[in-house]
């Protein structure tokens, strides 16, 4: 293939993590790229997800530690927040993150066309007015905030979670409208800046795909810091008042705030592409492949949130990675959709890997084990005054299934987690494993030994 004439070996439409993954690793094996991006490469988790919300969540943090102080004998005080500093830091860090992405687009060769791609051939895309023609097509256009039949997003009041990053002042209250990781994350961050907000979830929990037990947890909470929560109660309308919103749920119960925060999950972005027109096949508007994350059109792949599964811009990642190898002809192994970690970076935060007890009890039965270690007992969670928990989800006399943590900072340990559960690790195999004192990984190894039959830090 030419780059002379727009023809590449790999052609990858969208220039989030799936699709620069994908552009760098090609790359890297030798293949001409060219990436097609209508806004900034970094996509939805460097400009308006991930890196923002943390950065928010952070300052969150430092807010809450300066009221808190009194408690490990420093003499703080806390007095106020000004959003015009909180958002030159976020920024300041998306800002700095962004050049280094572009310097590496350079470093690697990629071809970058910047406009609105649209797919004009079986692996032709159509970028104002160019075609750019590849031997393998890789789709990795993301996804968008959805909302519901009948609320209007006006980005005043009724706002999402791309214009909740960009406010310029401190709402006095918020209702967020969505109980699941983007709602929970920006009503924990909200709460630490002193907004009065409540979270309205259809379902009956917060986070409902993780394990119950790290719901609840999160649950107790939210309501030692003061953030109520309504659960089972769906959204039934929104009207405008003088002061904000009137928010009106399942049973009449009618609550006002300045703003109403959108947070009802996001929608696969492949509206009038063009993918339709080319035999794509669709459901609901996502893209359907098989393990190897073909689609139904030959030498055409997805990567990202338009394949149905977790949308999380590390799964993502890998998958780009994933399909140039599999072009390239290595063979990759499949990724395992449950081997990915999953972090809500609440206070405190929330994190997975594997199967849930009740996914373990429905796939093996009665042979499942589960064992929970409270981190009363772990010194540095102590230092650091967090409650929580590590809970393992094993087959008896197997492998490790399933790891669920609550607490501050638990985040961190999710790698950990993931090589245990990937590995197919055994109990008594990470309970021989020389976890660092004191450090909060240190749960991790206690729970293991426990479930070994040889609890050390365990009471009970």
């Amino acid at each position: 293939m030419s780059a002379a004439d727009n023809r590449y070996d790999v052609v990858i439409l969208g220039g989030g993590s799936g699709g620069y993954a994908a552009a760098f690793r090609a790359t890297e094996l030798g293949l001409s790229v060219a990436l097609v991006e209508k806004d900034k490469v970094g996509g939805t988790c460097l400009h308006r997800g991930c890196i923002p919300t943390k950065a928010l969540l952070h300052a969150g943090e430092l807010a809450d530690q300066a009221r808190e102080g009194e408690q490990f004998g420093v003499q703080t005080t806390f007095n106020g927040i000004d959003m015009k500093g909180v958002n030159a830091y976020k920024d300041g860090v998306v800002s700095r993150l962004y050049r280094g992405l572009q310097g590496l687009f350079k470093a690697h060769k990629v071809a970058l066309f910047e406009g609105t791609g649209r797919l004009v051939g079986p692996t032709t895309v159509e970028v104002d007015g160019k075609r750019v023609t590849g031997r393998h097509l890789i789709l990795a256009t993301g996804s968008y905030s959805k909302t519901l039949p009948g609320l209007e997003i006006d980005g005043e009041r009724v706002i999402t979670s791309e214009h909740a990053l960009n406010l310029d002042h401190v709402p006095a209250s918020a209702v967020v409208l969505g109980g699941g990781v983007i709602g929970c994350e920006f009503a924990s961050a909200w709460k630490s800046f002193g907004v009065d907000v409540t979270i309205v979830e259809a379902l009956p929990r917060l986070l409902p795909p993780e394990d119950e037990q790290s719901s609840k947890a999160l649950e107790r909470a939210f309501r030692k810091r003061g953030i109520p929560f309504k659960t089972g109660k769906p959204f039934e309308k929104v009207e405008n008042t003088d002061a904000g919103v009137r928010v009106t749920i399942q049973g009449g119960e009618v609550l006002e705030a300045e703003l109403l925060l959108v947070a009802v999950g996001r929608g696969p972005t492949t509206a009038d592409l063009g993918y339709e027109e080319q035999g794509l096949r669709m459901d609901r508007g996502f893209v359907p492949t098989d393990e190897r994350l073909r689609t139904n059109l030959p030498n055409v792949y997805a990567v990202g949130d338009i394949v149905p599964g977790l949308q999380l811009a590390h799964r993502g990642f890998q998958q780009g990675i994933f399909v140039v190898e599999d072009i390239a002809g290595l063979n990759p192994a499949v990724i395992d959709e449950l081997g990915i970690p999953r972090i809500t970076y609440t206070s405190p935060e929330v994190a997975s890997v594997g199967l849930t007890e009740a996914q373990a009890k429905e796939k093996y039965g009665d042979q499942v084990k589960t064992l929970t270690y409270d981190l009363a007992g772990n010194g540095r969670s102590q230092i650091l005054k967090t409650a929580g928990f590590v809970k393992l989800v094993s087959v008896a006399d197997g492998p490790v299934v399933g790891v669920h943590m609550v607490g501050d900072r638990i985040g961190e340990l999710i790698a950990e987690a993931m090589l245990i559960y990937g590995w197919e690790a055994f109990p008594t195999d990470v309970a021989q494993l020389i976890h660092p004192h004191p450090t909060q990984s240190e749960a991790i190894g206690e729970a293991h030994l426990a479930l070994a039959g040889k609890p050390l830090h365990v009471h009970g």
